[in-house]
């Protein structure tokens, strides 16, 4: 008996984001029918492809019991970067989508050289990207708008087979991360120096290798979680990605990633994503008053962090149970 009821509260507790998603799901189904089309289930992932690309980046990180704050200004940076290339210097989209990537690359690399080469903390490092990323963007910029020809746009509204290109280019993040975590020698050394840095250096495993490589595949996933923004946008906006950090913390977290290091799936922190952007869809279909949605996306993100927390002591202390269950 005490077994089962181990296995269920485990359950339901690795499991609450999906049932949550599930609920949330049913309840707009129910005050709005058109809610359940599949159409509006498209686009709530068109929607959502750029926070849950990042939010698969910053699941590397959570990975580690790291955290990455600048992941939205590398967005803007980038951005700012594909657009002054288009715009002022009349280079291809291909160079420019490049240029994206090779600048969230460089953005990683910096954090992850300070704070596994240098012993800095990754709150201050990534604190600091953000400010030097997005000032770096508005001087780039020159803190102008500037709009892209039509064919940036296209990348955001062609679709093959009938899926959007966003959707697809999410598949194939998603189906990449998934592997790396799972199938890989690095996916098993990034999971043993979340649970156990020390452990895991006695093991032979280069830790501040891991640790760079995980900023730079945040930075990587940032810049082309800028591209997808950017071509729904088809403009650099000076508030391009702002606070984007906060909805990806809160889409890694929902979907199971722990702040503690050493639990995560890339898969949750799509379903993270999915779910955040599902609440503000089914909000604006139900027609709820639109100053509600920071207050509603603010108490997301606080459950998230507590749903973590409280997950964390839980599970500790349904395993010591099930030891001195299985003891006896």
């Amino acid at each position: 008996m005490r077994a089962a009821r181990w296995n269920v509260s485990k359950l339901g507790l690795t499991y609450a984001p999906a049932l949550l998603y599930i609920g949330v799901v049913g309840t707009f189904g129910i005050l709005s029918p058109s809610f359940l089309s599949i159409e509006n289930f498209l686009n709530i992932f068109v929607q959502c492809s750029a926070v849950a690309i990042v939010a698969i980046g910053m699941t590397f990180v959570l990975l580690t019991a790291g955290i990455d704050l600048s992941v939205g200004s590398i967005m803007f940076l980038c951005s700012a970067i594909a657009g002054v290339s288009v715009v002022r210097g009349d280079l291809p989209i291909s160079l420019a989508l490049l240029f994206m990537v090779i600048g969230g690359l460089f953005c990683g690399v910096v954090n992850g050289y300070f704070i596994a080469r240098k012993g800095m903390a990754p709150f201050i490092v990534t604190l600091s990207m953000l400010f030097v990323a997005r000032g770096s963007g508005l001087w780039i910029t020159q803190t102008r708008a500037m709009n892209l020809p039509d064919t940036f746009r296209q990348l955001a509204t062609t679709r093959v087979l009938g899926i959007p290109v966003p959707v697809l280019v999410l598949a194939i993040v998603l189906i990449t991360a998934h592997l790396i975590l799972t199938r890989t020698v690095f996916g098993r050394q990034l999971y043993a120096v979340g649970n156990n840095p020390v452990a895991a250096e006695r093991a032979g495993i280069d830790v501040p290798m891991v640790l760079i490589a995980v900023y730079m595949i945040s930075g990587t996933c940032a810049s082309i979680g800028g591209m997808l923004t950017l071509a729904q946008l088809a403009a650099v906006s000076p508030n391009l990605g702002q606070g984007r950090e906060l909805d990806v913390i809160a889409a890694a977290v929902l979907g199971g990633a722990s702040l503690f290091g050493g639990r995560g799936t890339a898969f949750g922190a799509v379903l993270g994503a999915v779910l955040v952007e599902t609440v503000r869809n089914g909000m604006n279909m139900v027609d709820a008053n639109p100053y509600v949605y920071p207050v509603i996306i603010g108490l997301i993100i606080f459950a998230a962090v507590f749903l973590d927390s409280n997950r964390h002591r839980q599970l500790a202390r349904l395993r010591k149970r099930k030891i001195r269950t299985e003891a006896s």
